[in-house]
């Protein structure tokens, strides 16, 4: 079966696939999905991105030529460019959320990896690598002690942008993640794992192989009004 969707390769529970369907998700854009295996990585994806990382885009064009968008921030931006109906995209907020996404990507997700696999990085303790990455845990703390959400009382792509990577650190330890003195990160994550489009975003899909039916993502658009 064939399809004119745009083609998402994802790996459900990789922090940078996360942050692209849910920038999808809040863009109302259908998409079709084909979940993969990392020690099996498909060759048709490989042959479009193969540098071997996900999350994909795949972007049919009729009127240009087809575009592969290969990182999960310019794919979250892509989607909401498309549609923003939630306005996750409010230019008051814009460079502040980029300033903080890049600071996620570039700082957090270095100390969060070593806090996660400490044993594949013995330079320091994981104690030591959990107190690295909390430098950035603070300043999320302070932002959200002002507001519901890091920049306002809306969402803004800085929320969906940086959520799958805190996530991805209170549960290294999530007693540890808990005791800490972050009460407003806390609630927010506790919010955000209750969000009706990170379930849809969570949902379990079978590894996709050649022949398989079109797998559409999200099935149903949920209405957040």
């Amino acid at each position: 079966m064939t399809s004119s969707l745009y083609r998402l390769y994802s790996f459900r529970r990789c922090p940078y696939a996360m942050r692209a369907r849910l920038g999808l998700l809040f863009a109302e854009l259908q998409v079709e999905l084909r979940e993969i295996v990392l020690k099996n990585k498909p060759t048709q994806m490989l042959a479009i991105s193969p540098k071997g990382t996900v999350p994909v885009l795949q972007v049919f064009d009729a009127i240009v030529d087809d575009a592969v968008i290969e990182e999960s921030r310019e794919i979250m931006m892509w989607a909401l460019e498309q549609q923003d109906p939630q306005g996750l995209l409010d230019t008051k907020f814009l460079h502040q959320a980029n300033a903080l996404i890049k600071q996620n990507d570039n700082e957090f997700k270095h100390w969060l990896d070593r806090y996660k696999y400490a044993d594949r990085h013995l330079e320091m303790t994981q104690t030591e690598y959990r107190q690295r990455g909390e430098v950035f845990l603070q300043v999320l703390e302070k932002l959200l002690a002002k507001n519901k959400y890091l920049l306002s009382d809306s969402i803004s792509v800085a929320d969906i942008g940086i959520m799958p990577f805190v996530r991805q650190f209170a549960h290294v330890d999530r007693d540890v993640f808990y005791s800490l003195p972050y009460p407003n990160l806390q609630q927010w994550l506790q919010h955000w794992l209750e969000h009706p489009l990170f379930l849809q975003a969570m949902i379990k899909f079978k590894p996709w192989q050649e022949g398989d039916d079109v797998m559409v993502f999200p099935a149903s658009l949920i209405d957040l009004n």
